[in-house]
Order: C-alpha cells, then structure tokens, then sequence
C-alpha cells in the first residue's frame, strides 16, 4: 500500500492469509499492533515463534501437539472402540466442549473437493485405514468409525467416499452425525447442545 513503510506492508501482507481477512482488514490490525507497547508485541511474535518451533500434527491422529503424540492420543483411558473423523483440529477442539465423547479422533486435513483440486491422495485417508486395521487386530471386537466431516456437499462426498473403502470390513461400524445439524454448517462454530443432540443421533452409515 502506499504511503506505508516497507516493514508494515510487509506485516499487512503476512496478515492477509488468514481467513476473512482481506487487505483494509489487515491494514487495521498491522496499525493497531504498530500502536501497542512493546511487551503486547513481544509476546504475539513469541507466541508466533513458539507455534513454528513447538507444534506439529500428532503422529497418530493429525491432530496439533507439543510431542509426538497429541494429549487425546496419549490419554490410554479413553475408549479405543470409537475413532471420530473430523476435517480440522477446530472440529476436535468443539466436539471436546460436548465432555461426552471419549473416544480417539483422526484429522483428514480437509475434505474432497474436484473444484479445488483437493482428492483422496491429498488427505489423511492412507493413515486412517492403517489406524483401523491396526485398531481392529488389537481389539478383536467391533470398532466404531464416526464419520464427523461438515454437513456440506464436500463434507458428504468425502463421508461416502470412506463409507465405501470400508464397507466390506468385517466388525466395523459406520455412523455418521446426522440430528442438528443443518446442511452446510460447520462443527467449529455448533454449540455444545447441537454437537451432543446430533452425536446421539448419529445414524448407521451402511
């Protein structure tokens, strides 16, 4: 922008890549930072570098962690018969506030989309079927498999496409979140009532 130092254009430019966040908006933030005193500073870009050097995604689920593994993957008292799938580590955050899940997660990164160029082989799927293979020989009994991507159209698409890669697996159950939530809404901001009612109505997948 002109009229800005090089610095500032630098910071509105960086600003500009989270989402809903467009140019005017970022500029705003970078000014309103510029203003702060120098300790409000310090610790947005140490909370920011600490993000780059301190966070990874769990090796077991794709979900954020300080370690290999996440603090729900490393929790051996919740109940390994349940593997919810979500599109984001968001997803996990809203269904946590519910306090009535305790099974594990799996992150897909995303969902299938043609139009964005987003297919299978770009997500978390590979993982997945290896994490319920896994989980089936250890258990020896049925694992539940919650499909929990977004009621969207790519959220349903992705949802039937994992529904039929596992459809012939022997004691596996499919469900799908269905009751309160309306079509194309997003986990991430359901509250905890809505996200309970529609995780005690899930449905048989197939």
């Amino acid at each position: 922008m002109q009229g800005l130092s090089a610095k500032i254009q630098r910071l509105i430019k960086a600003l500009t890549i989270l989402p809903g966040v467009g140019e005017r908006t970022a500029s705003r933030y970078a000014l309103y930072l510029f203003y702060q005193d120098a300790q409000v500073k310090e610790e947005l870009g140490k909370a920011a570098l600490d993000l780059l050097e301190g966070v990874q995604s769990c090796a077991a689920c794709g979900h954020l962690a300080e370690g290999e593994r996440c603090l729900i993957c490393a929790n051996d008292r919740r109940d390994k018969h349940l593997l919810c799938v979500v599109e984001n580590p968001l997803d996990i955050v809203a269904l946590e506030r519910m306090g009535s899940y305790q099974g594990y997660y799996h992150v897909l990164g995303g969902v299938i989309s043609p139009l964005a160029g987003i297919g299978p082989e770009e997500l978390n799927i590979t993982a997945l079927l290896k994490r319920m293979q896994q989980l089936q020989v250890e258990l020896e009994g049925e694992v539940e498999l919650i499909l929990a991507t977004n009621p969207s159209l790519e959220g349903e698409a992705t949802a039937n496409y994992l529904a039929n890669l596992v459809k012939d697996w022997p004691s596996l159950k499919v469900t799908r979140i269905a009751r309160g939530l309306p079509m194309g809404a997003d986990l991430e901001y359901a509250d905890e009532v809505t996200l309970a009612r529609a995780f005690a109505g899930r449905d048989i997948y197939r």
